[in-house]
């Protein structure tokens, strides 16, 4: 049997996740309403949508660049690739290309548009760090984001807030200045698209979180250990501690893919971070446990 049918699904997670789609398509809709006043506006989805395009088709590679990450073969990390396997064989999976990335901050990081062109990257830091069973936790972790479309579906969620951000930030470009400050269509634009942008940011940043806690479920559910990806999160949050800030600053770009963000200097206010708390998803982890243990 499958390791997605051993587990009931998670009702009020998929619930919470479907509500913040549906509140993010009201934003959007009233947003487009608004903006057909402007002539300009297929222009403007045209763009966008070619941009988000490119990044969507070139996040692997992108992804990796930034990182300088290698793409190792079963040769040079035969284990790394062996419980790879295992677990896509678990979760029914196609194998992703594997990397590792020259940082001593220990993290992993799934990235790709489709179950079929997906990598998974951990760093050198991680490998130095977890034990066997921990690594396969955290790497079940990332190939649940996989199976769960995470990067696809967050880059659709995204598409209006980058619209709403570009005229938002190309305002005065598009006739906001000049003889045109009195034109109220154009104010009703700026000021529909800072709401927009503001509300989605949050909005997105919430289905975020709440896909993190859907890959932790999906890595209980195909390892059969929670306890394995506790005593993980709990080993990286630790060590991330003590790495300097120098090397945390050369990674934190890539936070929104990261198993647990890498974070200098004072975190982000809990609305709008792309992870939920360390402490909520041990809360979590552990109630699945105890599911587990009483079926």
């Amino acid at each position: 049997m499958k390791a997605s049918k051993r587990y009931g699904r998670d009702i009020g997670l998929s619930a919470r996740m479907f509500l913040t789609m549906l509140l993010l398509a009201a934003v959007y809709l009233a947003f487009l309403v608004v903006l057909s006043r402007l002539f300009a506006l297929p222009l403007v989805l045209v763009f966008v949508g070619l941009f988000m395009f490119a990044q969507l088709y070139y996040s692997d590679r992108l992804v990796l660049w930034s990182l300088r990450a290698r793409l190792v073969s079963p040769e040079e990390a035969p284990q790394l690739h062996s419980i790879v396997e295992r677990l896509c064989a678990i979760a029914d999976l196609p194998k992703p290309r594997i990397a590792i990335v020259p940082s001593q901050v220990p993290n992993a990081l799934a990235t790709g548009r489709s179950k079929s062109n997906a990598v998974v990257a951990v760093t050198q830091g991680l490998l130095d760090t977890l034990s066997p069973d921990e690594l396969e936790a955290v790497l079940g972790h990332e190939l649940t984001h996989i199976k769960n479309k995470d990067m696809l579906v967050l880059t659709i969620a995204s598409f209006v807030s980058t619209i709403a951000y570009f005229m938002m930030h190309n305002f005065f470009f598009m006739g906001g200045g000049g003889g045109r400050r009195n034109d109220s269509s154009l104010v009703l634009i700026f000021v529909a698209s800072l709401l927009t942008w503001i509300i989605s940011y949050a909005l997105i940043r919430t289905l975020s979180r709440y896909r993190e806690y859907a890959a932790d479920r999906g890595s209980a559910i195909i390892t059969g250990r929670p306890r394995s990806l506790i005593s993980a999160l709990y080993k990286i949050s630790g060590k991330m501690e003590r790495i300097p800030t120098k090397d945390i600053r050369e990674v934190e770009g890539m936070n929104a893919f990261f198993i647990i963000p890498a974070i200098s200097g004072r975190s982000v206010l809990a609305l709008f971070s792309t992870h939920p708390p360390l402490e909520k998803r041990v809360e979590a982890l552990e109630k699945i446990e105890r599911a587990m243990e009483g079926m």
